[in-house]
């Protein structure tokens, strides 16, 4: 009898020897797991990052040429309607003195 309390003794005793090692190696697999889960957000968080900082430069490239040739486009039509502006004044004021002369007979 006593062999056989022995054999059942060292039998729970195996098993639970084997059940404690394979919660641990559960446990190193979940740690595992986790570690590899942090390592894959941080370097998506990294590539998120680079991407934003690239989209954001050439955003800012983008703006500051537009801001050039609006500024640019802004002064020629400037130019062109003081050209305009001052032909008007000159063809009005001989326009003027003609009307003017014709008045006085000259």
């Amino acid at each position: 009898m006593k062999t056989v309390r022995f054999g059942i003794l060292a039998l729970a005793l195996a098993t639970s020897l084997s059940l404690s090692a394979a919660a641990q190696d559960a446990s190193q697999d979940m740690k595992k797991a986790g570690s590899e889960t942090k390592s894959a957000a941080k370097d998506t968080g990294h590539g998120i990052k680079k991407g934003t900082t690239k989209a954001y430069d050439k955003t800012k490239d983008g703006t500051e040429k537009a801001y050039d040739k609006t500024k640019e486009g802004t002064e020629k039509a400037a130019d062109k309607t003081a050209e305009g502006t001052k032909k008007a004044y000159h063809k009005t004021a001989d326009g003027t003195k003609k009307a003017a002369d014709k008045v006085t007979g000259k």
